[in-house]
């Protein structure tokens, strides 16, 4: 399986580099792992509500640039589904089954996704109702990929 994580920021934090580096090592063993990091658009913190809509546009193509078509999208999203670790372990294995060999998981920048990203993914995905640094989150689902596939490999580590 071809797994994309596609990013808005920059990565600056070593813990947080070296966290996502050693998970996506252990992912070799079961799947190609792509990071794709875009650049952020330049905002000051108050923005009107049009100027950041149109920050989250040009957010969004970049995104949507970096999205092949036949690629099933789950975009990471507070108002997504939530799903347990055995949950997104199964789905992932039912998307592989059914092939969808391409997946892109997509974390959007401080103020969130557009709203043509949003109707591109093909499900969303919530890791809690709390709100998370993007940077954060980008460990902290590569980590929950690297557990799905243990899961599904029946492989110690997920308890």
């Amino acid at each position: 399986m071809n797994i994309s994580i596609i990013t808005v920021g920059k990565l600056k934090e070593k813990y947080l580099k070296q966290g996502i580096a050693e998970y996506t090592k252990r992912l070799s063993a079961y799947a190609k792992i792509e990071e794709i990091e875009l650049a952020d658009e330049k905002a000051p913190e108050n923005l009107s509500e049009n100027d950041m809509l149109i920050v989250k546009q040009k957010e969004g193509e970049r995104i949507l640039s970096k999205i092949a078509p036949d690629t099933h999208v789950i975009a990471l999203a507070i108002e997504g589904s939530m799903k347990t670790s055995e949950q997104l372990a199964a789905r992932l294995d039912h998307l592989a089954t059914y092939g969808k060999s391409k997946i892109a998981f997509v974390i959007g920048g401080s103020l969130g996704l557009s709203d043509e990203v949003m109707k591109r993914a093909d499900e969303t995905l919530s890791f809690s109702k709390m709100t998370f640094p993007h940077q954060l989150m980008r460990l902290i689902l590569v980590e929950q990929i690297y557990r799905a596939y243990r899961i599904n490999r029946g492989e110690p580590y997920h308890k």
